[in-house]
């Protein structure tokens, strides 16, 4: 796939970009450019897909630029051998201004921008706003403010070039497992609080719970006393009845 960047606005490739200069055959009548995805009309005239289906749209009468026949644009077939052999085509690298002077098929643009020295990119290194060439982001990390690497011993600290001379992975470790460890020591004594106001909280329920049952053993043991109680004096009136009877 070639680069997007080197099409022009209107749908093919920009002649200037080739190593040496393009049949006629393989300009697009409407943009003046290396046929981009050539596709074919009825009438057998060729142009870039993006380039006549915007013709067509902007023609009330839909016919073809050349031969002014009409077109159907169900009857339009892409050119896939003619777009591979244009894919073939040597070019310069779209670079080649910063100092690039590979030359390369077509069709490896877009890879050989992914690796190209002289590419224009943003620096990876998050806050900082400095765009530059690829072959310059070593000697600019080196001196970047905004450097962020994990350090390389696998301790885990992320370093800047400010910490990194003062780092040292068994400090830095030995400080990270005091820290933990103060940590899980309070971790621990809060829960041993917990344990014990729950402790004395389940004492003091089962000194409630008691003093509840010994209530309960006080009340029925009135209730006793009182239908002891009642039933004597129930026995003692029925015997003054009789006696008053007899008499």
């Amino acid at each position: 796939m070639a680069d997007p960047d080197m099409s022009l606005p209107s749908g093919g490739y920009d002649v200037e970009l080739f190593v040496d200069t393009p049949d006629y055959d393989l300009i697009c009548t409407i943009c003046q450019g290396v046929l981009r995805c050539p596709v074919r009309a009825a009438c057998n005239h060729i142009f870039c897909k993006k380039c006549i289906l915007q013709w067509l749209k902007r023609c009330r009468q839909q016919t073809c630029p050349c031969c002014r026949k009409p077109v159907n644009q169900s009857l339009i077939f892409v050119m896939f051998k003619l777009s591979k052999a244009i894919g073939r085509l040597k070019i310069k690298c779209k670079n080649e201004i910063r100092g690039c002077s590979d030359t390369l098929a077509l069709s490896e643009q877009s890879g050989h921008s992914m690796s190209c020295l002289f590419e224009l990119i943003p620096c990876p290194y998050q806050g900082c706003h400095v765009q530059l060439l690829r072959r310059d982001l070593d000697a600019h990390a080196r001196n970047c403010e905004h450097w962020r690497q994990p350090c390389h011993m696998g301790c885990g600290t992320v370093l800047s070039h400010r910490t990194q001379t003062k780092h040292n992975c068994y400090r830095q470790l030995r400080q990270e497992y005091e820290a933990r460890q103060t940590k899980h020591q309070a971790v621990a004594a809060a829960l041993q609080r917990k344990l014990r106001r729950m402790q004395s909280t389940m004492v003091q329920m089962k000194r409630q719970i008691g003093l509840i049952c010994e209530s309960l053993e006080v009340m029925n043991d009135l209730e006793e006393v009182e239908e002891e109680e009642d039933l004597v004096e129930a026995s003692g009136s029925g015997s003054f009845s009789s006696s008053n009877n007899n008499s």
